[in-house]
């Protein structure tokens, strides 16, 4: 799993520094609205690129420091074994979900480059089909590493 260990963090970093441009951009753009005249195409920068960056690029971070939202009601009083293929079923499941979400994103993304998707910003256009093709990138990413911590962690509980 080391070998994914960069990209991880290159996605990571990437998705920083899209929520750093943004308070930035979102700062210039307050600031020129006060002393003289906003940005234009503020809004549609940020939620064309900026917030899909942040929301979709750590979700391999996530997943690798086992961040993801887990409620422990029901297996909270099971033995830790049981609570570990519980896990480990859970990360199948989500194998297929994120696989299903990569692949319909993908077929998305092509035809939305195809289109030359363009939101109008201004008197101009702002093309925004580049973006299209972070959220299947950040899945894979996050898909190989699911299936590499799903064979690590069987062969744990077989190990047992």
């Amino acid at each position: 799993m080391r070998w994914l260990e960069p990209p991880i963090h290159v996605f990571m970093w990437i998705g920083l520094l899209g929520g750093f441009l943004m308070m930035a951009h979102i700062t210039v753009d307050g600031a020129g609205r006060a002393l003289y005249r906003p940005l234009i195409g503020t809004t549609e920068i940020a939620s064309g690129y900026y917030m899909i960056l942040v929301a979709y690029l750590p979700w391999a971070m996530v997943t690798r420091n086992d961040q993801h939202i887990m409620v422990e009601l029901f297996t909270r009083a099971f033995p830790p074994r049981v609570i570990a293929w519980l896990d480990i079923f859970a990360k199948f499941l989500m194998i297929g979900y994120v696989s299903i979400f990569v692949w319909q994103t993908w077929i998305r993304a092509l035809q939305q480059m195809d289109a030359g998707e363009s939101l109008q910003i201004g008197a101009g256009y702002l093309a925004v089909w580049p973006s299209r093709f972070v959220l299947p990138a950040a899945g894979l990413l996050m898909v190989l590493y699911l299936i590499l911590r799903v064979i690590r962690d069987i062969r744990v509980q077989v190990r047992g």
